[in-house]
């Protein structure tokens, strides 16, 4: 009877047993199912964080969270300011920047009142292409004093020290480029060995953009040995910076004094060279030179220019212009945007230029493009094939 009641009690405790171990596994496999749904929660959380982190970053950039840009330029009258400004808006604004875009219309006293509203708007960075860079400077201390850098766009900023970086062409590169191509195309150094001469006229820049120096010295070192030499005649005698700069890089100046030079000096000769610093001069020399009868293919001059715009590589197609000094504003822009975001975001932008633009108050950094001349042979491969205007943009 003892032996039985001992296997009742054992039978009951192996059953409690087993009661127990069951409990405890399905405990644990509910306790790792929990942990598994919190993980799978969490990934699914950090998940959707991320895509909306992602998805406010992309609409704060689309906002221009990035701050905002004043851009000052000073005309729309020459189609490479339109350029310049269009190409400086879409960088910036792919960026996340918002911009504010100001055409003062060769008007001085506009883009200081332009500059001073965008200072009060809250711009964290200004560019400025100027107009008189003289006109600039107490807006442009106004602009330190708010703690807003400035980048100089293609016109050196003179006489202040907020200009944090300068983004050009090489503009005294540009004045080599026309004298080389003047004097390869005319073959100044054979024709001086046979005793031969051309006629030249100089049609310069505004005296009130700092560029349009660096060109004219670039030019005369080429030139100026032709000049002393007799190779190169100017009948009209204006050949220093003063003499042929064009305030205001106007073409209808240009075109007066070409009409003043055919009509006073060349009335029992030809003209052979328009040294033109800029399309719009080269413009307005056509319009003289057809004027006072001349003719493309009979004696046509040879007519320089700089931008090649489109109408001037139209021009360049039909021969009343002989060369254009490309410069590609994508390439321009993209360098002084990459300075916006050195001054705004931190960083160093590319620099190519420590000591040669020192603007009366400091030596400012820069970064110089370089100019390319173009002419009938080329334009295809440089302007067509490198995307800067169509075939069909050619035609019309």
């Amino acid at each position: 009877m003892k032996r039985k009641v001992l296997g009742v009690m054992l039978s009951a405790m192996l059953a409690a047993s087993a009661l127990f171990g069951c409990s405890s596994s399905q405990t644990s496999a509910t306790t790792e199912a929990a942990t598994k749904a919190a993980e799978t929660k969490a990934a699914e959380t950090t998940a959707e964080t991320t895509a909306a982190s992602t998805a406010a970053t992309e609409a704060a950039k689309a906002a221009g969270s990035g701050g905002k840009v004043g851009v000052a330029m000073p005309t729309q009258s020459s189609e490479r300011w339109i350029n310049d400004g269009a190409n400086m808006k879409k960088q910036l604004e792919a960026l996340g920047y918002q911009v504010d875009l100001q055409y003062a219309e060769d008007d001085v006293q506009m883009q200081v009142s332009q500059i001073e509203n965008m200072i009060a708007s809250g711009v964290k960075c200004l560019v400025i292409a100027s107009i008189d860079s003289s006109a600039l400077v107490n807006v442009e201390a106004q602009a330190k004093s708010a703690g807003i850098p400035i980048i100089a766009y293609d016109r050196l900023l003179m006489d202040t020290d907020a200009v944090s970086y300068y983004a050009t062409f090489d503009n005294k590169g540009v004045g080599t480029a026309i004298g080389e191509y003047i004097k390869e195309a005319k073959q100044l150094d054979k024709a001086k060995s046979e005793g031969k001469s051309y006629t030249i006229e100089f049609f310069m820049g505004s005296p009130d953009d700092n560029n349009a120096l660096f060109l004219y010295n670039g030019l005369m070192e080429v030139l100026k040995p032709y000049l002393d030499d007799g190779t190169l005649v100017c009948e009209s005698g204006r050949t220093s910076f003063e003499d042929t700069c064009i305030l205001r890089w106007s073409q209808e100046t240009a075109q007066q004094n070409c009409e003043n030079y055919l009509t006073g000096f060349y009335a029992d000769k030809k003209l052979d060279i328009c040294a033109s610093a800029f399309d719009g001069f080269a413009y307005g020399c056509k319009a003289a030179l057809e004027g006072a009868g001349y003719k493309v293919g009979v004696d046509w001059p040879l007519v320089t220019g700089q931008d090649a715009e489109l109408m001037a590589v139209k021009n360049v197609i039909s021969g009343y212009q002989t060369m254009s000094i490309y410069k590609d504003t994508r390439l321009l822009a993209e360098k002084c945007v990459t300075m916006v975001q050195a001054v705004l975001e931190g960083g160093k932008p590319e620099i190519n230029d420590t000591t040669q633009y020192n603007n009366g108050k400091v030596v400012v950094p820069s970064y110089l493009c370089t100019p390319v001349a173009v002419d009938k042979d080329n334009y295809k491969k440089i302007i067509i094939d490198g995307g800067y205007y169509t075939e069909q943009q050619l035609a019309q």
